[in-house]
């Protein structure tokens, strides 16, 4: 789970680009000019508070996917190209090679340790969103283990959000 953190943190810095809109310059066009030339974009600017709500039901579902040790879904919240930057470890590209890694991760993983992912902030456009959150592991008794952070891009394919950046990684633990 600490690669796909890191995985999520990835992907959210590189959605930060993905989130940037572009506008055409119309210095000589005046606002009610009709050209079939002049192209416009409008970009929708999603509502923050609706948009931090549905990510967070992504990352509570991705939780107890994870939790559950259920490796296809969670490989199914990762879009087929997705890129997953873990921490110590190559970059993983594509869905396959993240979902080789989950669950390798998931086997090495302590039974009734669970994660939760914690929405901080989640802004976007169109169909990109990208996320900052914390992470939280505990052990099979409930005591937190490990804290995180990461980030993490998402884009609405047919009409669902998958993960196609991420990156995160451990807080310093105390000594």
């Amino acid at each position: 789970m600490k690669q796909l953190t890191l995985f999520k943190c990835a992907t959210v810095c590189v959605g930060f680009f993905f989130t940037i809109g572009c506008n055409q310059s119309t210095d000589d066009k005046t606002p009610d000019a009709k050209s079939d030339t002049m192209q416009t974009m409008t970009a929708t600017t999603a509502d923050p508070a609706k948009l931090k709500a549905e990510i967070q039901e992504q990352e509570t579902a991705w939780s107890n996917a994870d939790n559950a040790r259920d490796v296809n879904a969670v490989a199914a919240f990762y879009a087929d190209d997705a890129v997953s930057l873990a921490n110590n470890q190559p970059m993983l590209v594509g869905n396959a090679a993240i979902k080789k890694d989950v669950e390798a991760a998931m086997a090495k993983r302590p039974k009734g340790a669970t994660l939760s992912y914690d929405v901080m902030d989640a802004y976007g456009e169109g169909n990109y969103a990208t996320e900052v959150g914390k992470t939280t592991r505990k052990d099979s008794t409930g005591k937190v283990t490990s804290t995180g952070k990461y980030m993490a891009i998402w884009e609405k394919q047919a009409g669902k959000w998958v993960c196609i950046r991420d990156i995160g990684n451990e807080d310093a633990k105390e000594k």
